[in-house]
């Protein structure tokens, strides 16, 4: 049963699958939508435009009715006038047609925004499968698609019926108007009826774009596992990141190690913390913690500083608190360094008394570490506590 819900597109897209359909120039759109605007934009600018344009087709009209007698019997004459009444003609409808042509250029905004895709110009020859082509004729969308155009011929047709059976009379009147009155008469009727057959496709588009959205998001939605799967793609797989995390930490932990045997002293507490510290006299403003680490890397701190030499301490309240409030390279806090000051003091010393003999330094066993620095002193508990219920 797992396995079957995770075949199910139960998903929403992802932004990467919606961005990809956009590459391959799938967007939603609605045809209705689009033949709706440009409609309403050719009555409203012929509403607007519509005088100037009616003028000119009469003066085109008449212009092509009544020549002169020069032109009747020259031909280039007669060819001249007519490219001058063509050109004044597309001249008047220039704005219509600018009209039409930025709605149209614009409608796509209103859904799936512009596109340009090549991939959607590549040739694709499984369109041409006819078994494809049958079975999208049986699809629901198909069947959506039917149901879409009956509603749209019912409210079309009642919308063209109410309307001219409202103007009947009207029509039956303007065999009684004079020509000068009765064709603007016409032109009026006919606009109204125009806008008022095309604002009924309001109501079609109305209910045709939520359509198209949500059928774009359905068809896009995703299954639990190409969910899982695109989330591999792209953070990686996480049984990889964690390998590389581990790799890592183990290099890190090898650059650490490396380190060791350059400190001048490792402070142990003495089992569970390992700090190894370093300072260089000029170069650093305060030692700095090279190496550090709990239970088994301690201990391989330890043995690597016997190894090499590296004289180790033990002061358990100073490694815990080094432990706790350093991080690798940090210098140590200054609240520590009085501390470590006596602790490499009797590093050098033991140096010295190696190299020239004489009294051997005395181990410091009572060392400054202020309580609130050291997490198992009761003070520094209690500050803790404070900062949490603050």
């Amino acid at each position: 049963m797992a396995e079957d819900s995770d075949l199910e597109k139960t998903e929403p897209a992802s932004p990467r699958r919606l961005e990809q359909a956009r590459e391959e120039g799938d967007v939603p759109r609605s045809r209705e939508l689009a033949t709706c605007t440009v409609l309403l934009a050719a009555g409203v600018g012929f509403w607007m435009l519509g005088d100037g344009l009616v003028a000119r087709i009469n003066h085109m009209l008449v212009s092509s009715l009544s020549f002169e007698r020069e032109q009747a019997f020259d031909f280039n004459l007669l060819v001249t006038r007519l490219g001058a009444d063509i050109f004044d003609l597309l001249v008047g409808f220039a704005p219509f047609a600018a009209l039409l042509m930025i709605v149209a250029v614009i409608s796509p905004l209103l859904i799936g925004g512009w596109l340009f895709s090549g991939k959607a110009l590549q040739p694709n020859f499984g369109r041409l499968n006819p078994m494809k082509g049958l079975s999208n004729l049986v699809s629901a969308q198909s069947g959506v698609e039917l149901l879409k155009s009956i509603v749209k011929t019912l409210v079309v047709g009642t919308v063209s019926w109410l309307v001219i059976s409202s103007q009947i009379e009207s029509v039956l009147a303007l065999t009684m108007d004079p020509p000068k009155t009765g064709g603007p008469h016409l032109a009026h009727l006919m606009l109204t009826g125009f806008l008022t057959i095309v604002g009924s496709l309001v109501f079609i588009a109305a209910i045709d774009v939520p359509y198209q959205l949500w059928h774009y998001a359905n068809k896009l939605k995703m299954t639990r596992e190409e969910v899982r799967q695109e989330a591999k793609e792209s953070d990686g797989d996480p049984h990889i990141k964690a390998k590389i995390r581990q790799m890592q930490r183990e290099m890190a932990k090898r650059r650490m190690m490396a380190e060791v045997p350059t400190a001048d002293v490792v402070v142990t507490n003495p089992t569970h913390y390992a700090v190894a510290l370093k300072y260089t006299d000029g170069k650093m403003r305060a030692p700095k913690v090279v190496a550090k680490g709990s239970d088994e890397v301690a201990a391989k701190i330890r043995e690597l500083a016997a190894e090499h030499n590296v004289p180790l301490l033990e002061a358990p309240p100073l490694a815990r608190a080094l432990y706790t409030h350093t991080d690798l390279g940090d210098e140590i806090p200054e609240g520590l360094y009085t501390a470590v000051a006596e602790v490499l003091a009797y590093v050098f010393q033991l140096r010295a008394y190696k190299t020239n003999g004489g009294v051997r330094p005395d181990v410091p066993d009572d060392l400054d570490v202020p309580a609130q620095l050291d997490p198992l002193n009761p003070a520094a508990q209690k500050k803790t506590d404070n900062g949490l219920m603050q």
